[in-house]
């Protein structure tokens, strides 16, 4: 099994207690987004985990940690993107705290365990393709030596993600040649200083600019960590342009405080304030509790190693 830690909130952020504790614990409990009464009981014993994918904005509060990690292969998606408190407005500073944080995570893991994401981009007066090629160079050229690849992708403008960037005053998607050519300047500056690019779930053929569909949970990328083949197929919960491998996501939406305007799995402040405030490390469940109505059913899981087939 992999652990996805998770695309709908930022546990190593807010919540690296309670995941702790629920590593500590051996399981966890994990709400149906799409049947909340349905909840599953996910274990998380080192035997059945394959690999853990975090997913972060601001990691440091589990970078403090990372000894209770001992017995279980992870690594990190780590976003760091050139945009102001307008647009994420509960970061740390960038420079002065994000950057040398990636940094000191990747001479810790090694640079193949923390991939950039800088992602999504979005186009407006105040961000235009001239502002993110200066911020995305700035960036690299600090990360130069601490990362192999960098994803990109562009904002997907839901119903949810309107909500939360109006007032921003985005412009227009642009058509797919402006896309192929912007992506073809960051491309060309991600090599300067040593990255691979690759998308992130996007509908267009970038390969032209120099960027190949990406797998954001990676399986080339876990079995490198674990020195160990894997059995996993492409995760079909996901959207058909999505290259990522099978995995579970523990995390639940309406829970992250980053404060992005774009999110598309924090879309409510209201709800953000109710859940959060359900919080308790001791849970089971992260931001919730069981309650009377719910039923609790064992999720099957078992290791993705192919043990046959070692690679060292």
């Amino acid at each position: 099994m992999i652990l996805s830690a998770s695309r709908r909130t930022d546990i190593p952020s807010y919540w690296s207690d309670w995941f702790l504790r629920r590593l500590r614990e051996g399981f966890v409990y994990v709400r149906n987004p799409m049947n909340p009464r349905q909840i599953s009981r996910v274990p998380l014993s080192p035997q059945v985990v394959d690999c853990i994918v975090f997913w972060s904005k601001n990691p440091g509060p589990l970078a403090k940690r990372l000894g209770e990690l001992e017995d279980y292969p992870f690594y990190f998606q780590y976003s760091l993107t050139g945009y102001g408190k307008d647009v994420e407005s509960n970061l740390p500073d960038k420079k002065e705290v994000l950057i040398p944080l990636f940094q000191e995570l990747s001479k810790r893991l090694g640079p193949h365990r923390v991939v950039w994401r800088y992602d999504p981009i979005l186009f407006s007066q105040r961000y235009p393709p001239e502002y993110h090629l200066r911020a995305f160079e700035e960036i690299a050229r600090r990360l130069e030596g601490y990362g192999e690849r960098v994803v990109i992708s562009f904002v997907d403008l839901y119903a949810k993600t309107k909500r939360g960037t109006a007032g921003l005053e985005l412009w227009d998607p642009p058509g797919d040649g402006e896309l192929l050519e912007f992506a073809g300047k960051l491309a060309a500056l991600a090599r300067k200083y040593g990255f691979d690019m690759e998308s992130c779930a996007e509908k267009i053929d970038l390969g032209p600019a120099g960027v190949r569909h990406g797998h954001c949970i990676d399986k080339a990328l876990i079995e490198k960590i674990i020195g160990c083949r894997l059995t996993a197929s492409k995760d079909k919960n996901q959207r058909p342009e999505c290259g990522c491998f099978e995995s579970i996501d523990i995390g639940i939406y309406n829970t992250c405080r980053n404060g992005c305007r774009y999110c598309y799995a924090t879309f409510n402040p209201e709800q953000v304030a109710r859940q959060t405030a359900l919080y308790h490390p001791d849970s089971p469940l992260l931001c919730s509790r069981v309650e009377e109505g719910d039923v609790i059913h064992e999720r099957k899981v078992t290791s993705l190693r192919d043990a046959q087939f070692s690679l060292f």
